[in-house]
């Protein structure tokens, strides 16, 4: 087996005999992927669909299936059995932890569908969660519309977020239902408001409340928690509310005691404080004769989109089954020293359950390589002297053997293009030749970086400097802005590496570059095992053959929270299955189109009808003036309106003129 150290060195990254276990290793398919997603044999991106029969899909063949199928790309695939996969993790970690730990109640797991809304995703959860009476959360009006018809039997309906009147009142009305729906109150507004439609219906609700800690979580979102967070009562207002609810003989009536540190707890020991706090809570409203059933510690289960190891940026320093241990022992502590029964624990981790199983497939359009291979770098006897001094500069580099010469030449290299660059602009120099001049420099900042590397020389600030100048862009068919905001935003990572020829060497350093017209429409950040994580390692494109990105953990809020900048839309989606009685060992239960034209245009108010008549009558105005004839002039207005029903993105296809396979 390959260590982390052996893939870094030079000697082993500049191979010729690159393996798919490299490429696992590069892209750190462990740290990210585990338990779903490795490099298989063949070198292509595969899914281990966690199931009793151990199935794998190799996501190369889900990729040519589709496009079989005709459907049009960039596409998002959820694997359906990675979410079941999720379930059935949590649910045995915390099974696991209460059966170690003889902790004397149950676990139920609630996912807040604000992580991703989207009817296919919850209903899946759901379904596997059933077993385990997993429940629902929902934050605003329109979720809470659409999580109560969902709620059946004892299935929890933890009722988060600022709340009106008419929230409030939908809520009592589940529970004359005879459903197990708790309005959590977030400020105490909220708990008059409660009390009053209580005292107007003659009907006690069962509420829950949320507790602001002093213990601030840690990691990205660590400000949103602590004394300053933005919802929940202070430790005051509790003992307020407390007491204003035994002054009613309503005690009975506070069923749960809620809190939430914070998305993406990063370390174990700040889960730790905040449990033991929240706990020592729970066992004083217990004592004072509130009969709380369930302890919600809200989200913040952290996934690991980029490391590992403790301390990184997005690294999470705990497994699975520590964060349940962390929990369940904690809980089990400060109940038996206190002396009062433990609760049932409730968490709301929706990233963990939703985050691994949605992949966006994304086809390279084409790539803009500074050093092209085909460029022209013959000068002519009579080219000005600037361009055979760098053709001189070039034909030298098989002669220079010590970075001292290397670094030399990049400096003349450096002086002779601005002064091809000066005669340009002064008129002395034309188009033809500035061009080689230019490809000149590239080739030169191109052989001397190689050379750097033969050499193993690192130290040298013109290394980073000339590999920095030759990184290539990969112009790839989406949005950033829609498909991936948090990353436009906030700088989170997200792991992207190429599906296929994994078991070939990624020579080229490339920035993956969107389709939007913005300039930080781009990737600024990867996941990989280098050092220098400012670009992706990345193969280079051959011709007739479309070239495919793999962007992962996109099922959490990438779904729900992107923009329509430049008006694209929401891209195909393939829904997935495991099963090794179909051929690929998978099946597609359904696919949703991209959000047509038509559709984004109705959004900002263009209307298909009305467009049509002013293009109608632009081009039977041109037809009349002599600018096109009659029957050109309907082509285009036809061409013009088959666009509507056309996918907002590029189709690779039309580029690239793939060959058929």
């Amino acid at each position: 087996m390959l260590d982390l150290e052996t893939l870094e060195s030079e000697s082993e990254l500049n191979s010729n005999d690159w393996s798919s276990e490299q490429s696992q290793l590069l892209y750190r398919t462990d740290s990210w992927g585990a338990p779903y997603f490795f490099v298989n044999e063949a070198g292509h991106v595969a899914v281990h669909a966690l199931d009793a029969k151990e199935t794998t899909i190799d996501v190369v063949r889900v990729v040519d299936a589709l496009r079989d199928r005709g459907i049009q790309f960039p596409l998002l695939i959820r694997f359906q059995d990675i979410l079941r996969g999720q379930v059935k993790r949590l649910n045995d970690a915390f099974g696991s932890a209460i059966g170690d730990l003889q902790y004397s109640n149950d676990y139920r797991a609630v996912y807040p569908i604000k992580v991703n809304q989207l009817h296919e995703v919850v209903d899946e959860l759901l379904d596997a969660g059933r077993e385990y009476g997993m429940g629902l959360e929902c934050g605003s009006k329109a979720e809470l519309i659409a999580a109560l018809p969902q709620v059946t039997g004892n299935m929890l309906l933890i009722c988060n977020g600022v709340k009106d009147r008419e929230m409030l009142s939908l809520m009592l009305a589940g529970q004359q239902l005879g459903q197990n729906n708790i309005p959590v109150v977030e400020n105490y507004s909220e708990f008059t408001e409660l009390k009053s439609l209580g005292v107007n219906s003659g009907f006690s609700p069962q509420m829950g409340v949320r507790v602001r800690l002093s213990t601030r979580g840690s990691g990205r979102w660590s400000a949103s928690s602590g004394v300053n967070s933005k919802f929940g009562l202070s430790i005051a207002e509790v003992v307020r509310m407390v007491d204003e609810l035994e002054a009613a003989g309503l005690s009975g009536k506070l069923v749960l005691l809620h809190c939430h540190i914070g998305s993406q707890i990063a370390e174990i020991q700040v889960l730790k404080q905040a449990t033991l706090e929240v706990t020592r809570v729970y066992a004083e409203l217990v004592k004072r004769g509130c009969d709380i059933k369930y302890l919600d510690l809200g989200g913040g289960l952290g996934v690991n989109y980029d490391s590992t190891e403790v301390g990184e940026e997005g690294s999470i320093n705990y497994s699975l089954q520590e964060y349940a241990n962390a929990i369940v022992g904690t809980v089990k502590e400060v109940c038996e020293a206190q002396g009062v029964a433990c609760p049932c624990l409730v968490t709301e981790s929706g990233r963990a359950l939703t985050a691994h199983h949605s992949m966006l497939i994304v086809p390279v359009l084409g790539a803009r390589y500074k050093d092209h291979p085909h460029a022209v770098v013959n000068v002519a006897e009579d080219a000005p002297e600037p361009l055979h001094a760098l053709s001189r500069t070039l034909e030298s580099l098989a002669q220079m053997h010590t970075p001292a010469e290397l670094v030399e030449a990049y400096h003349v290299a450096n002086e002779r293009l601005e002064q091809a660059s000066a005669m340009f602009s002064l008129g002395y120099l034309d188009m033809r030749m500035r061009g080689i001049a230019d490809s000149l420099y590239w080739r030169i900042c191109s052989r001397i970086s190689n050379a750097f590397q033969q050499m193993s020389v690192v130290d040298i600030p013109e290394v980073a400097e000339i590999e920095a100048l030759l990184t290539d862009q990969y112009l790839c068919d989406f949005s950033i802005f829609q498909s991936m905001l948090d990353h436009w935003a906030i700088g989170q990572p997200f792991p992207i590496m190429p599906l296929s020829r994994l078991d070939e060497e990624p020579t080229r350093r490339g920035i993956v570059v969107d389709l939007t017209c913005d300039s930080d429409g781009k990737v600024s950040h990867y996941v990989s095992s280098l050092d220098d994580n400012s670009y992706l390692p990345v193969h280079e494109l051959t011709d007739h053959q479309i070239y495919y990105l793999g962007f992962f953990l996109m099922g959490a809020y990438e779904d729900i929270i992107g923009d329509a900048h430049n008006l694209f839309g929401r891209v195909s989606e393939a829904h997935v299955y495991a099963d090794d009685s179909e051929p690929g060992n998978f099946w597609v239960e359904k696919i949703i189109p991209g959000t047509a034209v038509q559709d984004m245009l109705a959004q900002v108010q263009y209307f298909p009808n009305d467009l049509h008549r002013r293009m109608s009558e632009l081009v039977r105005g041109k037809i009349r003036e002599g600018v096109v004839r009659p029957t050109q002039g309907m082509d285009i207005l036809d061409q013009y309106m088959a666009c509507f029903a056309k996918n907002t993105y590029c189709d690779p296809q039309e580029l690239t003129k793939e060959e058929p396979r």
